[in-house]
C-alpha cells in the first residue's frame, strides 16, 4: 500500500488519471519496442567509430613524435660528421703523441654517435611502418563502422518517421495526463516501471489474478480494489492494481 489518498482528490480520480497515464506510455512503449536494438546499436557504433577516430589521432601523434626524433638525430650526425672533420684537421697540427691519441679518441667518441644516431632512425622508421599499418588498418575498420552507421541511421530514421507524428502526438497527450497526477504518486509509478520488465506499473485485476505478474487477488482484496477507497498495490509484485474487471457472463 503506498499511502492514504488526501482528501482533496477522490481516490478513483487518482487511479483514473493513473491508468490513462499508463494507457499512453504503453502506447510509447509499443512504439519504441517496434525501433528494437537500433537506438543502442547505433550508439554503440558511435562510441566504436569514436574509439577508433582516437586511436589513429593517438598513432598520428606518436609518429610525428617519432619523426621529430628521427630530424634531431640526423642533426647529431651531421654535427658529429662536422667534429670528425675539424678533429681530423687538428690531428695534422698536433705537437705530441698524447695530442694525436686525445683527438683519436674524439674521433671515435663522434663515430660511435653516428653509429648509435643512425641504429635510432632505423629503429624510429621501423616504428613508424609499424604504426602505419596499424593506422591503415584501423582506418579500414573504421570506413566499415561508418558504413555500419549509416545504414543504421537510416533504417532507424525510416522506422521513426514512420511514427514521429504519432509519437508526437502521444508524447503531447502524456504531458497533458501528468498534470493530475500527484508529485508522490508520480514517483512511485516512474519507480514502480523502472523495476518491472514490460513498463506496467499500473495494472487492473482479471480473472482473479494481477494484471502484470499474473498472481492470485484474493477476494476481499478485490472488495477492496473495487471500493476505491484506498490506492492498493500488488502484495507479489508492487504494481498498483486500480480496478478490477467484470468477468462477461
Amino acid at each position: 500500500m503506498i499511502s492514504n489518498p488526501s482528501a482533496e482528490i477522490p481516490v478513483a480520480s487518482k487511479l483514473e488519471a493513473l491508468l490513462n497515464l499508463q494507457r499512453i506510455d504503453s502506447q510509447l512503449d509499443e512504439i519504441r519496442r517496434v525501433r528494437g536494438d537500433l537506438p543502442e546499436e547505433v550508439q554503440d557504433l558511435e562510441d566504436e567509430i569514436a574509439g577508433y577516430e582516437v586511436r589513429v589521432s593517438k598513432f598520428d601523434e606518436e609518429i610525428s613524435g617519432l619523426n621529430d626524433q628521427i630530424k634531431q638525430r640526423k642533426q647529431n650526425a651531421k654535427d658529429a660528421d662536422g667534429l670528425i672533420k675539424r678533429y681530423e684537421d687538428q690531428q695534422t697540427n698536433v705537437r705530441n703523441n698524447r695530442e694525436y691519441e686525445a683527438i683519436a679518441k674524439e674521433i671515435e667518441l663522434q663515430k660511435l654517435e653516428i653509429q648509435i644516431s643512425e641504429k635510432k632512425i632505423k629503429e624510429a622508421q621501423y616504428q613508424i611502418e609499424l604504426k602505419n599499418q596499424e593506422i591503415s588498418g584501423t582506418k579500414q575498420k573504421l570506413d566499415e563502422r561508418k558504413k555500419d552507421l549509416d545504414n543504421k541511421k537510416s533504417e532507424l530514421e525510416t522506422i521513426v518517421g514512420e511514427s514521429e507524428a504519432d509519437e508526437k502526438k502521444l508524447m503531447d497527450e502524456r504531458a497533458e495526463a501528468v498534470k493530475p497526477v500527484e508529485d508522490r504518486l508520480l514517483m512511485a509509478y516512474t519507480r514502480i516501471r523502472g523495476n518491472v520488465r514490460n513498463g506496467l506499473a499500473v495494472v487492473t485485476v482479471k480473472r482473479d489474478a494481477c494484471g502484470g505478474c499474473f498472481n492470485t487477488v484474493p477476494p476481499q482484496r478485490q472488495a477492496d480494489i473495487i471500493a476505491h477507497k484506498k490506492i492498493i498495490v500488488c502484495e507479489h509484485c508492487g504494481r498498483v492494481l486500480a480496478d478490477v474487471e467484470a468477468r462477461n457472463a
